[in-house]
């Protein structure tokens, strides 16, 4: 899975002179939390987000009056409280390599750049979604949750349990274990009863760690 299957395809974007207020109503209007800012020939070179601005339009501490502050704060442009130091990534980046690249960064979301142009914007709703789907969380069945032992085709072995008990998997991930010499795997499985699956892995796995319809 690569960021290109997982990111929103041409993104709303912002010019730099835009007003803030209205970056701010484009947001509110789009429901979203970030703009990429283009410059007239669609060159990326920056990214708002919706933080950006409401620090930008907050009243400061001042001797102006409300009506003086108000005018100020509507001629601030979209350049003035963008983020220049942009980290891009581009379509074919493995999609854990975004998530890792946005939390080493401290950042939501990644401009996606193909042949230096921007072509989509992945974020942290994107990844989540991304998570729900690797779990199959929308789907009804068993959740299991494994403690295996480290040793080639001990995967192969639960799965060939399950299969033989009847169940389908719907979703497999596997996680680090206690230590080197182990690791988690929660599988949700359809098409057999909870105890009809523990009964079928158990004798393969160190521990059964949760079993429960889902």
């Amino acid at each position: 899975m690569n960021v290109g299957n997982c990111m929103a395809k041409n993104p709303i974007t912002v010019a730099a002179d835009v007003a803030i207020s209205d970056a701010q109503a484009v947001m509110r209007a789009k429901k979203i939390h970030r703009l990429p800012v283009t410059d007239a020939a669609g060159k990326l070179v920056g990214i708002v987000t919706a933080a950006d601005l409401n620090h930008a339009s907050a009243p400061p501490a001042t001797s102006l009056d409300i009506y003086e502050l108000h005018y100020l704060i509507s001629k601030l442009k979209v350049e003035s409280v963008m983020s220049k130091k942009l980290v891009t990534v581009t379509e074919d980046l493995p999609i854990e390599e975004a998530a890792r690249i946005m939390d080493d960064h401290r950042i939501a979301g990644l401009p996606v750049l193909r042949d230096g142009k921007l072509v989509g914007i992945i974020t942290e709703s994107d990844l989540f979604r991304l998570f729900i789907g690797m779990f199959g969380a929308r789907q009804k069945g068993i959740r299991l949750s494994l403690l295996l032992p480290e040793k080639q085709g001990e995967l192969a072995a639960v799965a060939g349990a399950v299969a033989k008990a009847g169940g389908n998997i719907i979703s497999l991930v596997t996680f680090d274990g206690e230590d080197a010499t182990n690791h988690y795997c929660t599988l949700k499985v359809e098409g057999v009863s909870k105890e009809a699956l523990i009964a079928a892995v158990a004798p393969l796995v160190q521990k059964v760690v949760d079993a429960r319809d889902a």
